[in-house]
């Protein structure tokens, strides 16, 4: 996604295909309504963060580095 300079106003290049049709078949399964524009801003947000993911995905990182936090459970209040 590159922003684009027009006459003072920036522009931004649509996003793929794949990531508009995602979007769109997304919206359908949830029953969200999205009209064209509106698809398009969403689809171009996600690209944006599907590209960022990219970039950290891409880092050489051993698990060891990147540890998973281990899920406990509060304990329930005494009654």
């Amino acid at each position: 996604m590159k922003s684009v300079r027009s006459g003072g106003a920036a522009m931004i290049e649509p996003p793929p295909p794949a990531t508009l049709a995602f979007v769109r078949a997304s919206a359908q399964f949830l029953d969200l309504p999205l009209d064209e524009a509106r698809a398009a801003r969403v689809a171009v947000h996600l690209e944006r963060t599907r590209q960022m993911v990219a970039g950290l995905q891409a880092l050489p990182l051993d698990a060891e580095l990147e540890p998973a936090e281990i899920f406990r459970p509060a304990p329930f209040p005494a009654s």
